[in-house]
């Protein structure tokens, strides 16, 4: 995560669109002619205050199941608290201290008792609503999932247990706020080398981190920002982004896609892995296409989204942190997959989150993440998002 998590061509529905992921999709069609990743002009802010009251959401539906919602706010405050925060505040008339008064008054009103109409008909009298602008400044948003899988690996390397994920490198050069801004030389920076140029030089040998049985399962760590590993003695290690190369994240699926591979047949993380299980020979000629690649550390507890706090399934999304608030209270308006009795299907879906995690893929107003878990059902969650909606914030009112 931390991606952080990379977003997941991200059980690809990170795969799909140019800005991410894709998998398991339940052949939604893409509108003709909309631009999700669409930059915002030079100065626009991503979020617009709402001025006509008719114009917020209804929360009420929402207000009935705040589960885990305060363990997530806590974590965002715990951010917003330090002071390597401060540099993304102001947010345009958002103060760092606004944004932290706005968790803490959200949350006061969750211990007040209040649900349902009297919860919403509070959060409307002390909150101020923002909308994201959305890809075609009317708000219209394109969400996807993410989550963190689970492999089989070894801290060193086997027969079995032979493609690695590595540590970052110390020439790597990072901006003030993160940004990679390319490979430290003799001459100064310049940048670093694509996926492709890294794998055919071997020029990190000696900075393995960790070992996996299957290249591709290297790829989805890549593409995902996170994973965990299952040791041969069966414990748990977690590894999770801590720099990339800084080049632009290219979609390896909308590649297969093009090329035929599927037929016609439904995109998923699981075809994708059943397909290349079967043929192996072209998992490097495929993943080499997104010149993105991925460092990672070692992580103790859960997965972290980019601002170094755990994430929390349905709570935490990923969003461009160039154009908005990290840390932040949002409201998510879209249509999510729920399991219920082991059965998945598509449920119109309103809920608060906290903005928590960026992606590779994830760029833009019209894009977001949203974090299903760990594991396979996460990932089959996770898969099936690909769907448009409207994203809020909220901030209580000066």
């Amino acid at each position: 995560m931390k991606r952080t998590l990379l977003v997941i061509e991200l059980v690809l529905i990170a795969f799909f669109s140019a800005s991410c992921q894709k998998p398991k999709r339940i052949e939604p069609e893409k509108p003709i002619g909309k631009d999700y990743g669409r930059a915002l002009p030079p100065g626009q802010l991503a979020l617009r205050k709402i001025t006509n009251p008719a114009d917020i959401p209804d929360f009420t539906f929402a207000c009935y199941d705040l589960s885990n919602l305060e363990k997530a706010i806590d974590k965002s405050i715990n951010y917003l608290k330090k002071p390597s925060a401060q540099q993304y505040y102001p947010y345009g008339d958002i103060s760092r201290e606004q944004a932290i008064d706005s968790l803490k008054t959200f949350k006061d009103l969750m211990k007040s008792g209040l649900t349902g109409e009297r919860l919403n008909a509070a959060i409307r009298e002390k909150f101020d609503v923002y909308i994201s602008v959305g890809c075609d400044d009317m708000g219209t948003v394109l969400y996807t999932g993410y989550y963190t899988p689970i492999f089989d690996g070894s801290m060193e390397e086997t027969s079995t247990f032979k493609y690695p994920l590595y540590k970052k490198p110390d020439d790597i050069v990072k901006g003030p706020k993160g940004e990679i801004l390319g490979r430290k030389t003799a001459s100064g920076t310049v940048p670093y080398p694509t996926r492709d140029e890294i794998e055919k030089s071997g020029m990190l040998k000696g900075s393995e981190l960790i070992w996996l049985s299957d290249p591709f399962e290297v790829y989805i760590a890549h593409v995902q920002g996170s994973a965990k590993i299952r040791l041969p003695d069966g414990k748990l290690t977690g590894v999770g982004y801590t720099a990339s190369n800084g080049q632009e994240y290219k979609s390896v699926s909308k590649a297969m896609l093009e090329a035929g591979k599927f037929n016609g047949e439904r995109m998923s993380l699981k075809s994708m892995i059943e397909y290349f299980k079967q043929h192996p020979d072209e998992v490097d000629s495929y993943t080499k296409m997104n010149p993105r690649f991925v460092f990672f550390q070692i992580e103790k507890g859960e997965p972290r989204g980019s601002i170094n706090e755990e994430v929390t399934p349905y709570r935490s999304i990923a969003t461009d942190k160039t154009i908005f608030p990290p840390g932040c209270l949002a409201f998510l308006s879209t249509v999510l997959p729920v399991e219920r009795g082991g059965v998945i299907s598509d449920k119109t879906y309103t809920g608060f989150a906290l903005d928590q995690d960026t992606g590779g893929a994830i760029r833009a107003a019209g894009r977001c993440d949203v974090y299903m878990g760990q594991g396979d059902q996460a990932g089959s969650l996770a898969g099936r998002i690909y769907q448009e909606g409207k994203l809020y914030y909220l901030f209580v009112k000066p």
